[in-house]
């Protein structure tokens, strides 16, 4: 049962792997080459954002229409991802918190509030691209409706999950055999396309053909992605640091070569798409604005084989974008408002705000359609990217937080020039779209009584471009002009040593039994509690009859097996007083066990509940329901949960 629980201010980021990885301590050149190597990773499950479908439309056009004239633009996008990210890794090393974290430490709760919202929007914008990825992949590959791409990109997402339960390093290692899948489907076609080396090399040199501004604004745009400023920031952390000067020092190195080598990979593969549109479409006079007409059109020049491993690498990057876009969804999610749910039900909530979008644009304006949700996606994740930008340099420059670890001058310098190209950039971008979006509500001749829709079209978007841009100016001063105290590092609450080993009497025990072999091991426990209290313990034997006739009649019903679930208690209670024990019986009725049990104990309440657990998956779960995840969030008992052994107590 997915659970949301609010967590205290204490709470690390991504908790349940927060310090999971080992880092060795070895000298040597041996040594120092496997505690190197235990850091690479973070920055690979980063890199797949920097290759996901929006970058592929971008790329793909660019090269077609420009050949190779803009690969100075990926370049350049690629050295500026590249010190942001590492930004975003110093920051998780030196402080302890990740980047949603130190907003909640810096900003009000209602700016704070608002970040958190434009953060989800941006994943959702994130996942939209994937999923787009993915049935565009399907559609290409196996000729499947895109409908029915959406219903299958509604769970593909669970399988990759799934990989968090064998740890840190085997999710690292799908995700570099996915990066390097990708890695491998592109060189192979750039080999085939043979490219013009002159040509690539002067791409390299900065310059602006006539009309190729909107598409270098649109590969920036896609290139640098907000939610992985927030996942990077919190990934480093996975790592077993000390707190010493000279372990965070080790660690920042490091990270600076994994973000190094993870971002040049991410750079490749898009170098490799704008090459490979250059060489085969721009060559030989087409244009290629959408992923499907590249599919389509490279048997032409290449030969069968190379829309396969075209559409296989496009599959790639839609899977392994999905579960980045989860982590740092729980990251936002925690680190703004210190609220946790289950990560199947984080995942579930945003891909089903990502798959309405795409279902019913689908559905309504046909397949066609795709291109334009990629542009919108691209559009939403640049108006978010400053907010995460502009917070993530004033953190790393402070020395009040980083201490020895702030960002130099001239590091602080380059970092602003950047964020100034970004919000001018990405601020161009919006604005563009808000004016082609409201000359498309105007030419549909649509009236709202007597009012044009171009009107409060136009009123709306102008007016939440004016709010978000006021937002953004207090983002901006808030840390020069309202500066907050110094962070505490997020730890687990020290322990009170004095209560915890306080003896606890226990006067009551609740006993909820289930009148099937079970109850051998939930006696068993519960006695072991009522013996530590020198018999003085009283056993509470609870036992519900969930029978048809028990959910119209209650305690009045007289049919078979609620008198055989009565007779059974008795004879317990006889047996258990013969030896000694307190023991009173409690037999409850209702169709539903767990609130019959929470109902009772709370106007009699128990000191300890001991229940028993089978141990069965999920899918049983579903069908035979959760009684003690109910009853454990419904009351507050300790609780000792037994598990049944079938074979033990055939033994006995």
């Amino acid at each position: 049962m997915a659970v949301v629980e609010e967590t205290g201010s204490d709470r690390r980021s991504l908790e349940e792997v927060h310090g999971s990885v080992d880092v060795p301590t070895g000298g040597g050149r041996f040594g120092r080459f496997r505690r190197m190597f235990s850091f690479m990773g973070p920055a690979y499950l980063v890199s797949v954002g920097y290759m996901d479908p929006g970058n592929w439309a971008t790329d793909l056009e660019g090269g077609a229409r420009f050949g190779y004239a803009l690969l100075w633009v990926l370049l350049m996008s690629n050295v500026m991802a590249l010190l942001l990210q590492t930004l975003a890794a110093r920051l998780g090393v030196v402080t302890r918190h990740d980047l949603a974290q130190a907003c909640r430490a810096e900003y009000s709760p209602w700016v704070n509030a608002v970040l958190w919202f434009l953060a989800e929007i941006a994943i959702a914008a994130t996942d939209l691209a994937e999923i787009l990825g993915t049935v565009i992949a399907l559609k290409l590959l196996f000729g499947m409706p895109m409908l029915l791409g959406c219903v299958i990109t509604a769970f593909d997402t669970f399988l990759l999950l799934y990989l968090q339960r064998w740890g840190m390093r085997t999710m690292e290692a799908m995700i570099l055999a996915l990066v390097a899948t990708i890695g491998a489907c592109f060189l192979i076609q750039v080999f085939m396309a043979r490219p013009e080396l002159g040509a690539m090399a002067a791409g390299l040199r900065p310059s602006l053909p006539p009309g190729s501004l909107f598409v270098a604004i649109g590969i920036l745009g896609a290139t640098v992605m907000p939610h992985n400023l927030y996942l990077h920031s919190s990934l480093v952390q996975t790592r077993r640091i000390g707190a010493d000067r000279a372990s965070k020092a080790t660690a920042c190195r490091f990270y600076l070569f994994d973000s190094a080598i993870a971002l040049n990979a991410a750079f490749f593969v898009n170098a490799a798409i704008l090459v490979l549109s250059a060489a085969v479409f721009h060559a030989s006079g087409r244009e290629v604005a959408t992923i499907e007409e590249a599919h389509k059109l490279l048997p032409e020049f290449l030969g069968a084989a190379a829309p396969i491993l075209f559409g296989v690498a496009l599959l790639c990057a839609g899977q392994s974008s999905t579960l980045t876009g989860t982590l740092a969804g729980q990251i936002v999610m925690e680190g703004y408002l210190h609220i946790r749910i289950a990560p199947w039900l984080r995942r579930l909530i945003t891909r089903l705000i990502a798959l309405i979008p795409a279902v019913v644009v689908i559905a309504l304006a046909g397949e066609e359609s795709t291109q334009g949700l990629l542009v919108l996606s691209q559009v939403i994740l640049s108006l978010q990217l400053s907010f995460a930008v502009i917070p993530l340099i004033h953190f790393t420059s402070n020395r009040r937080n980083m201490g020895a670890f702030a960002t130099p001058g001239w590091g602080q310098i380059l970092a602003w020039a950047i964020a100034g190209v970004i919000v001018a950039l990405n601020g161009y971008l919006v604005f563009d779209q808000i004016v082609e979006w409201t000359a498309a509500a105007a030419e549909s001749g649509v009236y709202l009584g007597p009012i044009p829709l171009a009107w409060p079209v136009a009123a709306g978007l102008w007016g939440v471009a004016g709010g978000v841009t006021t937002l953004l100016g207090w983002v901006l001063i808030k840390p020069i002009v309202q500066p907050s105290p110094t962070w505490t590092p997020p730890t687990r609450a020290e322990m009170d040593w004095a209560v915890a080993l306080r003896p606890r009497s226990l006067g009551r025990i609740g006993v909820a039994l289930e009148h099937t072999a079970a109850d051998v091991e939930i006696l068993n426990r519960a006695i072991s509690l009522a013996q530590t209290q020198g018999r003085g313990g009283e056993l509470v034997l609870l036992h519900v009859v969930d029978s048809p006739l028990s959910a119209l009649h209650g305690p009045m019903t007289a049919d078979l097996e609620s008198g055989a679930d009565a007779e059974y208690l008795e004879s317990l209670v006889r047996v258990l007083t013969e030896k000694g024990y307190r023991a009173t019986p409690a037999l409850l009725y209702g169709p539903n066990p767990a609130r019959s049990l929470i109902e009772h104990l709370r106007e009699r309440p128990v000191d300890i509940l001991v229940v028993g657990s089978h141990g069965h998956g999920w899918v049983r779960d579903l069908l035979y329901g959760e009684t003690v995840d109910r009853v454990r969030h419904g009351l507050d008992v300790p609780m000792l949960i037994a598990r049944h052994d079938p074979h033990a107590s055939q033994d006995a």
